[in-house]
């Protein structure tokens, strides 16, 4: 799926995991590349460097939001948009067993210098991969579930 090497190359020039997956859809979303990686910004690193959510999750759940998102307090759209996500979230975890960065990355040192993905720090972690998977699990979702114009 190409939307999946997008958002690792995405994540090889430097935007974060949530970035890299939001910005690989910016054409979708109709929306620019920089101002969609401006919205995603703070979800990398498992929300702002937590290594809470996997910040591939966030990126892909962003751009699922914006897609395919409710806009009233509608409760049937609430629980519709919601099972999206939640279904989405649940194929993430069956093929990488987790959600989480902390567990994803465990037993992996924090890196102390911010640079953004160094090639030895980020070779040794699954995090291009998480990108992948996250993007083509959305690429797979879009294809199936036609955007309404």
């Amino acid at each position: 799926m190409e939307r999946g090497i997008q958002a690792a190359e995405l994540f090889v020039q430097g935007y974060n995991c949530a970035q890299a997956v939001a910005a690989a859809f910016s054409d979708v979303m109709g929306l620019p590349k920089e101002r969609v990686a401006k919205m995603a910004s703070p979800f990398g690193g498992g929300i702002a460097g937590q290594r809470e959510v996997c910040g591939a999750v966030n990126g892909m759940v962003i751009v699922l939001g914006w897609l395919y998102g409710y806009e009233s307090p509608d409760e049937a759209e609430k629980k519709r948009t919601y099972k999206q996500a939640s279904d989405m979230i649940e194929e993430f975890r069956e093929v990488n067993g987790n959600i989480l960065c902390r567990d994803l990355l465990k037993n992996m040192p924090v890196d102390p210098d911010p640079t953004p993905q160094k090639a030895a720090f980020y070779a040794k972690r699954p995090c291009a991969r998480m990108v992948m998977v996250a993007a083509d699990l959305l690429e797979k979702f879009i294809a199936e579930h036609p955007i309404e114009q």
